[in-house]
């Protein structure tokens, strides 16, 4: 085994710290390669945006599978893995089609190229929308599948016999009427020999004996719980300096004046100096950086700054929704006749969500060096193709000349995931003007994040619905407020849950619009993003609309789903009553709250068990049913589901960011709740049986959390709710 080296004569550390990384050295020298091109890698794009600095040279065998000397079969993760344990299901796929032994498998990051490691529906490579499971099935499983057929020829040719009296299994290649076998190890060099075929033959969903078993799961526990994972705080170089930022108190605002020299007298501290979003502090130590930062003195010049607080943004937007303002909607969905559909009496409903910080257990955080043209970074890359070229354009070179190794992150939620690359690009600035090569270490505290970064955008829904004599939707009017996280394009992101839902397909006229204010605050990716806030509008509008009726919820929903032909909606709701005892006796004080929501192909139904005892809302049980596909590794998607639970809950319960006079007012998480360990519900996941392409699970347990809470509310006290969160 040998040490893990960062960048050029990086030396390893002679005292086994808490977070040395240790990896195989076989799997660098000597190993075998393979891979399957289901695609065309030289189609992803054009010029340099498709080559990667990292040479990858899959040869003959492709990019996604190596199996080295020892018997490991590594298996080559392009996307990020921030928590969600994504490594083990790719690991699986191909693992079932190869039939290697499951202790033996592990996995590595892929490096930054999107020729090679592209996602095949994003074109990017780049982790986001729950999609690394489902967007790897077809192409890993023909990976495993030809570095099966592969080895499987090698024995033939080897032992004179006919390919189709050779199987595999755990590893071992055998002929039974022989008995002759052969390991993977033993056959190496003459599968290396063997071209992959075009068209392997793929392996009947009824003969796994991986896939949809407990025997999948994390390859990361030991190393997190040991502290020998690798993050980029824990990353140390030769000559590495840190650096550390003074942004703007205001969103929007910029630099006035500027008084550094305490700043420059303070121990430890290499140089200051202004750059794109504040001043510069690059120190040899953290601890310099931050008291350098701390001295400087500064008058921010707030003339362009977001200086509005929370109460008069929300009040806004209310005016934009009854399109009293300048802000002009654009239709997402429409259908039928709008002229006298909403005449008469209707219901009428608004919601109103707050800003939400990401928040991820590990803040902000990036190693870079630039040397001429070069760029090199070394930091828990989301979105490695769209940082490549931001970072270019920081260095002013090409995108293939910006070299990413991603290591493992913190949490992201979707923070790591901007399009503005916005604190990367920020370490290459400080690391181009530091110059020659020399690495350095941006560090963000979370209150640097936290006041910042990027949000989940504040909104608001305006719902008007006319139904028929039954109590079901005839004419549905929907107004969407919301910054636009995608700064091209349509607004489209705060639609998803709202757009082609089952309840406007049942009614025969919709008139839905989105309205984009622009402001200061900057609006970004956020777990599940439209989709945490339009789950709570949709599901807890659909259960006013069944209480309004005197229909049970439960069954309310179970007849729109009959009329528009939702079959897997109605599965998970059958499956969650009955887990959950819809209908059933329950505890005095307590109440079940249902909602069902589809989320990146994924339909989850949640039922929760909500009481309010001595002023304090309690969640003791969420039951959940889930249509993800075909489950991959069921132990995972559990796991998924019962973090995203909490995250949402936590959210619905007590997350904000307040700003006063533009100032955010939770920069930690003194103040920006999150679910506490004794505040968490027993979660029980129930797997809807499918034999259909995998879909996401990383995100869409979050969305019906905080409409379930709500509908349980509803039918302990007969309120409604309106806003977010339920504690103020």
């Amino acid at each position: 085994m040998s040490e893990r080296k960062f960048g050029e004569g990086a030396q390893p550390s002679p005292v086994l710290t808490r977070r040395r990384l240790v990896l195989g050295g076989s799997l660098l020298g000597g190993a075998l390669v393979v891979g399957y091109a289901a695609t065309n890698f030289g189609a992803v794009a054009a010029g340099a945006l498709s080559v990667g600095a990292v040479d990858v040279n899959p040869g003959v065998f492709g990019p996604f599978i190596k199996i080295d000397e020892a018997g490991w079969v590594t298996v080559v993760n392009r996307y990020q893995e921030m928590g969600q344990g994504t490594h083990a299901g790719l690991a699986a796929i191909v693992a079932e089609e190869l039939d290697a032994d499951w202790e033996m498998v592990r996995f590595e990051s892929a490096p930054a190229n999107a020729a090679v490691y592209r996602d095949v529906t994003m074109g990017i490579q780049g982790t986001g929308a729950s999609h690394a499971i489902a967007g790897s099935w077809n192409q890993l499983r023909q990976a495993g599948a030809a570095a099966r057929a592969m080895f499987v020829q090698a024995a033939a040719r080897k032992w004179g016999l006919p390919v189709d009296s050779i199987g595999v299994r755990n590893g071992v290649v055998y002929h039974l009427a022989s008995q002759r076998s052969a390991t993977f190890v033993d056959l190496l060099a003459d599968a290396a020999k063997i071209a992959p075929p075009e068209h392997p033959k793929l392996k009947d969903p009824k003969d796994y004996k991986l896939i949809g078993t407990e025997i999948v799961r994390r390859k990361d526990s030991q190393s997190k719980s040991n502290g020998t994972e690798l993050y980029t705080q824990d990353v140390r170089l030769p000559d590495m300096l840190v650096a550390m930022v003074a942004h703007p108190s205001h969103f929007g605002g910029k630099l006035g004046s500027l008084d550094m020299g305490a700043a420059r007298k303070v121990p430890g501290v290499v140089d200051v100096f202004e750059i794109a979003r504040g001043v510069a502090v690059v120190a040899k130590d953290t601890w310099s950086a931050r008291l350098g930062r701390d001295a400087l003195k500064i008058n921010w010049d707030d003339a362009k700054a977001e200086t509005r607080s929370s109460d008069e943004l929300r009040a806004l937007y209310r005016e934009i929704a009854k399109g009293k303002t300048d802000v002009t909607g654009a239709a997402f969905q429409t259908k039928g006749k709008v002229d006298d559909a909403f005449d008469g009496e209707l219901f009428e409903a608004s919601f109103d969500f707050p800003y939400l910080a990401n928040a991820p257990m590990e803040p902000m955080n990036c190693v870079a060096s630039v040397d001429g043209r070069r760029v090199k970074l070394t930091f828990a890359a989301q979105i490695q193709t769209v940082d490549q070229i931001n970072c270019a354009l920081a260095a002013i070179t090409l995108p293939g000349m910006v070299e990413i190794e991603t290591l493992p992150a913190g949490g992201s939620f979707g923070r790591r995931g901007t399009l503005t690359s916005d604190y990367i690009v920020e370490c290459v600035n400080i690391a181009r003007h530091v110059g020659g090569g020399r690495p350095v270490k941006l560090v963000w505290t979370r209150e640097d994040d936290m006041s910042s970064g990027y949000y989940r955008p504040m909104a608001h829904h305006k719902v008007s619905i006319k139904c028929d004599e039954g109590g079901l939707p005839i004419a549905w009017r929907h107004n969407i407020v919301s910054q636009a996280i995608v700064p091209f394009g349509a607004n489209e992101l705060p639609t998803h849950g709202v757009k082609n839902s089952p309840y406007l397909s049942v009614a025969s006229v919709v008139d839905a619009r989105i309205f984009t204010p622009k402001l200061a605050v900057p609006p970004g990716l956020w777990r599940s993003v439209g989709n945490s806030q339009s789950a709570m509008v949709m599901e807890h509008t659909v259960d006013l609309l069944a209480r309004r009726a005197q229909r049970d919820p439960a069954e309310y929903r179970r007849a729109i789903f009959t009329k528009v032909g939702n079959v897997r909606k109605l599965a998970v709701l059958d499956l969650v009553c009955k887990k959950a005892g819809w209908g059933g006796p329950l505890d005095a004080g307590w109440a079940r709250g249902l909602a069902i929501h589809e989320c990146f192909g994924t339909v989850v139904a949640q039922v929760a068990e909500v009481s309010v005892l001595g002023g304090n809302l309690r969640v003791r049980r969420v039951v959940c049913a889930v249509d993800c596909g075909m489950a991959i590794a069921p132990n995972q998607i559990a796991a998924q589901i019962e973090g995203g639970v909490c995250f949402g809950l936590g959210a619905a319960l007590y997350g904000r960011i307040t700003l006063d006079h533009g100032i955010p007012q939770e920069t930690n998480f003194d103040a920006y709740r999150v679910l506490r360990m004794d505040e968490a519900p027993a979660v029980e996941t129930h797997i809807v049986p499918s034999k259909k392409t995998p879909t996401g699970i990383g995100e869409p347990g979050v969305p019906p959390i905080a409409p379930a809470v709500a509908n349980a509310l509803l039918s302990l006290t007969g309120r409604p709710t309106s806003s977010l969160p339920f504690v103020i």
